[in-house]
C-alpha cells in the first residue's frame, strides 16, 4: 500500500471522528422552522405581540395628599408629583422674586385674580423705590393636600419653608401655597390659587 493512500485514510478517519464529536456535542440539526430562512429574523409583529396583553402599572401615591394625587392622576396620566413638584419650587422661586421687584406684568398670568389682587395691594403698599425680601433658599417644599373637584379643577397644596432677607435682616417664611389647572383642558400651566401662613 503506498504511502498516499495510508495519508489518506487516516485524514478521512479523522474527519469522520471529528464529524461524530461535533454531532454528539451540539445535536442534530432539522433546519430553520418551516417558512423562515436561516438569515431571517423574527418579524416586528411577533415582538408586539409578546406584549399586547402587558398592561402598564399606575403609580403608587402615598402621604396625606395620596387620594388626592391618585384622583387627578386618573383625570390627567400625564400628571406626575415629581415633576409637579420640580415646578411648583421654580415658580415659588419666580413669583418671590416677582414679588419683591413689583414686577405685576410678569405675575398677574400665573396668578389667580384673588391672588393676585392681594399682592398688587401689598406692591401698592410699599414705598416708592422698595423691594420686597428677597428668596435665600428654600429649606424644604412638600405636598400636603390635593383635590380634584367635579369640574375638572385640580387642586394641589404645597408647605413652602423658605428663608428670605433684604440684606439686613433674614426671616423665615412658612406658607401653604395652593395650584390649580383644569384637567379638562389641554393647558398643562398651574395657576397660583391661594395663599395662606402655616398657623
Amino acid at each position: 500500500m503506498s504511502k498516499s493512500v495510508i495519508e489518506f485514510g487516516l485524514l478521512a478517519a479523522i474527519a469522520l471522528f471529528i464529524g461524530w464529536r461535533l454531532y454528539i456535542t451540539l445535536g442534530q440539526d432539522d433546519g430553520p422552522p418551516e417558512g423562515r430562512t436561516r438569515t431571517q429574523a423574527p418579524p416586528e409583529q411577533d415582538k408586539r405581540e409578546d406584549t399586547a396583553d402587558v398592561i402598564p402599572l399606575n403609580p403608587t401615591f402615598t402621604g396625606p395628599a395620596a387620594d388626592g394625587l391618585e384622583a387627578i392622576h386618573a383625570a390627567d396620566s400625564n400628571f406626575d408629583p415629581r415633576s409637579f413638584m420640580q415646578g411648583a419650587r421654580a415658580a415659588y422661586e419666580m413669583l418671590v422674586a416677582g414679588f419683591a421687584r413689583g414686577d405685576r406684568a410678569f405675575l398677574k398670568p400665573m396668578l389667580d385674580t384673588d391672588v393676585y389682587e392681594a399682592w398688587d395691594a401689598a406692591i401698592a403698599a410699599r414705598a416708592e423705590g422698595e423691594e420686597g425680601m428677597q428668596l435665600l433658599r428654600i429649606r424644604s417644599a412638600e405636598i400636603t393636600d390635593a383635590s380634584l373637584g367635579d369640574d375638572g379643577m385640580a387642586r394641589v397644596t404645597v408647605e413652602f419653608e423658605a428663608e428670605l432677607g433684604d440684606g439686613e435682616t433674614n426671616t423665615r417664611a412658612q406658607e401653604l401655597w395652593t395650584f390649580m389647572r383644569q384637567t379638562r383642558k389641554s393647558d398643562p400651566n398651574w395657576l397660583l390659587d391661594d395663599v395662606d401662613t402655616v398657623d
